[in-house]
């Protein structure tokens, strides 16, 4: 790999690194990177997968304050999205990725909305949702399912969840987010080191941007207004599913 490559998937982990741990965008910086330097559409998302192991080391490791008193959540949480990542990662393995694509701006159109109308969704519905019904969990399910195949903007939909069902600061919710989905990336990235076409020459100096990248992210969450912060992620979220819808929709030849 050129020296230029590797020079822009570092910066480009830095930059994704941070993204994920304030908005849970990092895919949507880091896999256009992956995809610059050459990588073909599958072994891009593998490749971003495997890398994104560093990006939750960093964010885990410099979120301690915002973890503590979180442990049964994240044990909870933590099953439930490991079970997906595996179950995302054999779909992405073994099927073809049509109808999932079809989904996703739909998914993250949805999860966006939730976020930025949060507030009155808790009162429509009396106060907020057990964090451990079956309902919930479910969707925490299909959220680790969507981080193992893809997960472009998993965060954001992981923190809708969250966000009608925990009484914690946003901070908070963010910290355990980037947890729970660290550990369904870090199944799906086992099975595609064993399994899938991974380039490692191009995972390494983006795993280390991400490490970067993860570590500055949390102390940009803890000092932005919690408020503001949703509405900023759910118009971030809005945006990206209308690009995906038109991408998806909006093309004869479907997505590129």
């Amino acid at each position: 790999m050129a020296a230029a490559d590797v020079i822009l998937l570092l910066v480009a982990g830095v930059l994704a690194g941070v993204a994920g741990s304030v908005a849970g965008l990092a895919s949507l910086v880091s896999y256009p990177a992956l995809l610059a330097v050459g990588l073909p559409a599958l072994t891009a998302n593998v490749t971003n997968t495997v890398a994104l192991v560093l990006y939750t080391v960093g964010a885990a490791s410099f979120s301690r304050q915002e973890l503590a008193g979180q442990a049964g959540r994240l044990r909870r949480l933590a099953l439930v999205t490991v079970a997906g990542g595996a179950a995302g990662a054999a779909l992405l393995l073994s099927t073809p990725a049509e109808v999932f694509e079809l989904l996703v701006p739909l998914l993250i159109g949805g999860a966006s909305l939730v976020l930025l109308l949060q507030p009155g969704i808790t009162r429509l519905a009396g106060g907020m949702v057990d964090e451990r019904s079956p309902v919930l969990l479910a969707g925490v399910f299909g959220v680790g399912v969507y981080g193992g195949y893809f997960g472009a903007a998993a965060g954001v939909v992981l923190l809708a969840l969250l966000t009608v069902s925990v009484a914690e600061p946003l901070a908070r919710l963010v910290a355990a987010r980037n947890v729970a989905l660290g550990l369904a990336n870090l199944v799906a990235a086992a099975g595609f080191a064993l399994f899938g076409p991974v380039r490692w020459a191009a995972a390494a100096p983006l795993a280390a941007g991400f490490l970067l990248g993860g570590g500055i992210g949390p102390g940009l969450v803890r000092r932005l207004p919690g408020n503001r912060l949703r509405v900023a992620i759910a118009l971030l979220g809005l945006g990206l599913a209308v690009k995906l819808g038109f991408d998806t929709f909006g093309q004869s030849g479907g997505p590129g």
